[in-house]
């Protein structure tokens, strides 16, 4: 055999050796990673990752119900607006009982005259009583009562056939009460002094009758407005905004 021949066979058989021992060399430096973990570690991870997905759907259900709750309180506090709304609208139009500071005023004919013989008043004018239920909404008055019948802006005192009605009730006989609330005590003794010293009591002893004034009264009780109220030239909304 030719030298050349052998020398580059012998080359050939070299870079073919060298390339295979690269190859291993390679191998043996960057191992191919193995799960080498038996199956009880195996079960042991299983289960965590269970507890921890049980833990996360845990958590949403919570924070689903925090929401559920949190949207239906906010529903009810709607509601709750709503009625608070309603009852002070009741309140304000006098449909509803109210107790709190005032002075009750009595109204009653003079004994004097009784003894000296004069005719006996045994009703009262609706003028009287207009001027004075006029008088105590300018002394801040709140909330009135007179014999009973609550007034509201939309009472009628008025002469039917001799007779003073209010609302359609009639006052029959003397004496009468009328009571009178307002926001606070203060303004009660304000009001029972403003009234001790009212003209209104010259008008009433005019007419042969005594207005007593009481003393301010930390609790009166007015009733409510019994009657039904008559709304006319209003209609109701449509939907749309359109009449």
């Amino acid at each position: 055999m030719d030298k050349p021949k052998i020398n580059v066979s012998f080359t050939l058989i070299a870079m073919v050796i060298g390339f295979m021992i690269a190859i291993q060399f390679q191998t043996v430096k960057k191992p191919v990673e193995r799960d080498t973990r038996d199956i009880w570690q195996l079960r042991e991870a299983l289960l965590k990752e269970k507890e921890l997905q049980s833990h996360l759907l845990s958590e949403i259900r919570s924070n689903e119900e925090k929401l559920s709750a949190y949207e239906s309180k906010r529903k009810q506090s709607k509601e709750q607006v709503l009625k608070d709304t309603l009852q002070e609208l009741k309140t304000e139009a006098g449909l509803t009982e109210v107790a709190g500071p005032g002075i009750t005023l009595q109204i009653e004919p003079v004994i004097e005259d009784l003894q000296l013989g004069a005719p006996v008043t045994k009703v009262i004018s609706p003028e009287l009583l207009k001027r004075l239920v006029n008088e105590l909404n300018m002394y801040d008055a709140k909330y009135i009562a007179i014999d009973g019948q609550r007034i509201i802006n939309t009472t009628v005192i008025r002469d039917i056939n001799g007779e003073t009605k209010i609302d359609g009730h009639t006052i029959r006989s003397l004496p009468i009460e009328i009571k009178v609330g307002v926001s606070e005590i203060n303004s009660a003794e304000k009001l029972s002094n403003r009234m001790k010293v009212s003209k209104a009591r010259d008008e009433f002893f005019t007419e042969s009758l005594r207005l007593n004034v009481s003393a301010p009264n930390p609790t009166i009780t007015i009733p409510a407005y019994d009657n039904s109220i008559r709304i006319k030239y209003m209609e109701p909304i449509k939907e749309g905004g359109s009449s």
